[in-house]
């Protein structure tokens, strides 16, 4: 085999490439369900009048969801000794039907709990297939599985192109994001198959956590993916708020108390361009785990890390000087931390593959997801409070806390 750049044999399983686009398309269109509550939200704000405290549970219902679907797929070692394409398949099937109960529940406190069932379906779907691609790669495995979060990265912004669409309707973005999540199942099951790095599986243990655990690399790992997930989900999920209330501040939109949840009267043509712009700043992420991805391969995955940590950083920390400002200024600033914020997320899951046993791998992805999940249910709170506080302005600069204390562990790491 030829030597690659980094010292390691370079991969040359010749259905490598194929595989890969399956696995990312599969995961594209599997995670599609993940913002769908999100992305109809002010449908539901108006049907519910609902607040913005309660806007932003029905992404934290998600996370929990998957956080309790991750742990109890730890507990039970379900992702080394289930195979990767099987629960894939299966949990996929599941998210995508109870995603359809979206519309027809008859209250918000129902609709969570919808919510929080799809989120744990999800477990199935999200850590198998970084485990998929690490099967077909390792000299490029940064590469390889940047491209699955990448992937994952534009399904979950794609509910939020649903108002570019005109007189689209609830029902129909639920309708979409289901039957992407189910053509998802039958892509996995239909058409992948492990690569020459597979996995050994093995029978249930309890002492595969400990196992996971002991590992002081997987630890200093798991401190760097928590500084990135306290920064990465409450800035998904409240961007388009954030946004909608700029443009209200700006004099883009009629009445209507955006900081505090009112969507008043918005003139269409701004609420497209923000439900554009909402899209673009998540999905930019898909580029930037690509991009992410192949420069760790060659400098070194620590190192990626810190840098992209850095910038994301440095990024919430300003934009909130550019609320209520132009749109030429604020929509760069918002697409460069869209593309940074995330430009790490899959180096963690690689040093996770590489820190612990082979036949614990499976079960260490499971942990670090849920882990990293569980956090993310306290720092999505943490916008609204930071907000009606010191207003939009100011209700970033608190995550910028995430990203130092990430560089902190990594840099021990290294």
């Amino acid at each position: 085999m030829r030597p690659s750049a980094n010292g390691v044999p370079d991969d040359e399983a010749p259905d490598r490439w194929r595989m890969l686009l399956l696995v990312a398309c599969a995961e594209l269109l599997g995670m599609s369900v993940w913002f769908a509550g999100s992305a109809v939200a002010p449908e539901l704000q108006q049907r519910w009048s609902l607040s913005s405290a309660q806007v932003g549970w029905l992404t934290t219902a998600v996370q929990l969801g998957f956080v309790g679907g991750t742990a109890l797929s730890a507990l039970l070692n379900l992702a080394d000794i289930v195979a990767a394409r099987r629960l894939f398949a299966v949990s996929a099937l599941l998210a995508a039907a109870i995603n359809l109960l979206l519309p027809v529940v008859p209250s918000f406190s129902q609709a969570l709990i919808t919510r929080a069932l799809c989120g744990a379906a999800l477990a199935g779907v999200y850590p198998p297939a970084m485990k998929m691609a690490a099967t077909w790669f390792r000299a490029r495995r940064g590469m390889a599985v940047g491209a699955v979060v990448g992937a994952l990265t534009v399904g979950k912004a794609g509910p939020y192109l649903a108002y570019v669409v005109p007189g689209v309707t609830l029902s129909g973005v639920v309708a979409v994001t289901s039957g992407a999540t189910a053509l998802a199942a039958a892509l996995v099951w239909l058409g992948y198959r492990d690569g020459p790095y597979a996995f050994p599986s093995r029978r249930f243990s309890w002492q595969l956590i400990t196992t996971v655990t002991r590992t002081r690399r997987w630890r200093l790992a798991m401190g760097g993916y928590l500084g990135h997930m306290a920064e990465l989900y409450s800035y998904w999920t409240w961007i388009p708020a954030f946004l909608l209330a700029s443009a209200a501040a700006h004099g883009d939109m009629a009445h209507g108390d955006m900081a505090h949840g009112d969507m008043g009267q918005h003139p269409e043509r701004t609420v497209a361009r923000v439900s554009a712009l909402s899209f673009a700043v998540i999905a930019v992420g898909g580029a930037g785990c690509l991009w992410g991805g192949v420069v760790a391969d060659r400098i070194g995955r620590e190192r990626l890390v810190v840098i992209a940590m850095a910038i994301s950083g440095a990024c919430g920390a300003l934009i909130g000087f550019a609320f209520g400002g132009s749109w030429w200024i604020l929509a760069p600033l918002a697409l460069v931390w869209g593309f940074f914020v995330i430009a790490d997320s899959a180096q963690f899951s690689v040093l996770v593959t590489e820190s612990v046993p082979p036949h614990a791998v499976g079960t260490a992805l499971t942990m670090q997801t849920s882990l990293g999940f569980l956090l993310t249910t306290i720092t999505i709170q943490l916008v609204p409070w930071m907000q009606a506080r010191a207003g939009w302005a100011w209700a970033f600069a608190l995550l910028s806390l995430g990203p130092m204390a990430g560089i902190v562990a990594i840099r021990r790491l290294r």
